[in-house]
């Protein structure tokens, strides 16, 4: 199906932060999978790990548990700081997580006052950020703020909307159209954010407005669900961005979904509730995944989790993305407007909109880059990245012509 569009490339086989095409040709690779890759590609210890796993058992059903599953949700809530009681949902994937998050919360919302429909209450509403991204499943995709994606596929899950990103007066509104007149809305079952919305371009919500949003949500009894498929599992120099004070604020979710990372490079995905009351609401037949856990991906995902303990890949990540970021705006490309982003997670503001014109030139020259937006370039290198690749990615983006056509 014609739905990713012509492949730029024919990869074959990967190490390390490079990859190679068919052709034989190397690059050095600033995208990783898209922020999936963590451990780069063909990582020992990950190879080692998978390949014992699968020569045990890749896959049993649901109906039962594996000792790789068990292992990981505890190092998952662990690393999170959830508190005790607290659970994982593991999924394939970023949308997945997601999916579950909403249905929990939507489960969550029916115990909200004078939200029972079955008593002439209004259904709970879930509100979303503008520029927000979730996935592309229908209910993830209820969430995901971008109209041409979204759009075509209406109508969608209802009772989800949207306010302005970073407008704490727009959520405090949204908050108070609640009653149960004829004209009001139902309560706030949760609300939905990432701490920086990826691909609406690498973008920072601030942490003033998550403390706000935390605080609104505490006050009117809604979940605070903050999306960290892309930016958690040290990709934002620390395990998770909600525990970046300079992100969030310091506060404390009520769920987390994750995914990307997590694996190495192996699909998977998953949620964690916060405590044992909101994860008493999801209960045997509410929600599940055939696939979802299995040991194949739990044991990928373990030992990816192990070698950014091992090796310090979260202070990597920190240390490297800074090494970036300053190394982009001292090259002196005019093209470069700023540069933003927490840990290898960054994105280059151009001066004009010819960011796929940028993007091909750089794939030409032996670095891949994402076209995150028509005026920004996305960079997300594996968190295996060393100084010295740092260095060799900015020398070839301070070449990039500054007279590119807009795309």
């Amino acid at each position: 199906m014609n739905v990713f569009g012509t492949p730029l490339r024919v990869m074959d086989h990967g190490e390390g932060a490079h990859i190679w095409d068919v052709d034989g040709n190397e690059y050095l690779d600033f995208l990783a999978g898209i922020a999936v890759n963590a451990l780069g590609y063909a990582h020992p210890k990950w190879v080692k790990a998978v390949s014992e796993q699968a020569a045990k058992a890749a896959h049993v059903s649901n109906y039962f548990a594996t000792e790789p599953q068990i292992k990981l949700a505890a190092k998952l809530v662990k690393l999170a700081g959830a508190p005790e009681g607290s659970r994982v949902y593991f999924g394939n994937s970023g949308a997945e997580g997601n999916e579950a998050a909403l249905k929990l919360a939507k489960l969550y919302g029916r115990t909200l006052p004078g939200a029972s429909p079955e008593i002439g209450g209004k259904p709970a509403r879930i509100i979303s950020m503008t520029h927000g991204f979730h996935g592309r499943t229908m209910g993830a995709l209820s969430a995901t703020w971008k109209p041409a994606i979204r759009e075509k596929f209406e109508p969608l899950v209802p009772n989800i909307e949207f306010v302005e990103a970073g407008n704490v007066e727009a959520l405090h509104d949204a908050f108070a159209e609640t009653g149960q007149g004829k004209y009001g809305k139902g309560p706030v079952a949760a609300v939905i954010m990432e701490l920086i919305q990826g691909e609406a371009g690498v973008m920072p919500l601030g942490a003033d407005y998550v403390k706000a949003a935390r605080k609104l949500c505490d006050e009117h009894k809604a979940l605070l669900i903050i999306d960290e498929v892309q930016t958690g599992i040290g990709r934002t120099g620390a395990w998770f961005a909600f525990q970046r004070e300079d992100l969030s604020g310091g506060v404390t979710p009520d769920i987390v979904t994750f995914a990307k990372g997590v694996g190495g490079g192996f699909p998977m995905g998953g949620m964690i509730s916060f405590g044992a009351e909101l994860s008493a609401l999801f209960t045997p037949g509410s929600h599940g995944s055939t696939f979802a856990g299995n040991p194949l991906g739990a044991s990928a995902a373990l030992a990816t989790l192990g070698v950014i303990e091992e090796d310090s890949l979260v202070d990597n990540a920190e240390e490297r993305g800074k090494q970036l970021r300053d190394g982009i705006a001292s090259c002196g490309n005019p093209l470069f407007v700023s540069v933003r982003g927490r840990g290898l997670l960054d994105a280059i503001e151009l001066a004009h909109p010819c960011s796929h014109a940028a993007m091909n030139w750089a794939l030409e020259h032996g670095l891949i880059v994402n076209a995150v937006a028509p005026n920004a370039l996305r960079l997300a290198p594996p968190l295996v990245i060393t100084a010295q690749d740092v260095d060799q990615a900015v020398s070839i983006l301070a070449k990039i012509p500054s007279d590119l056509p807009n795309d």
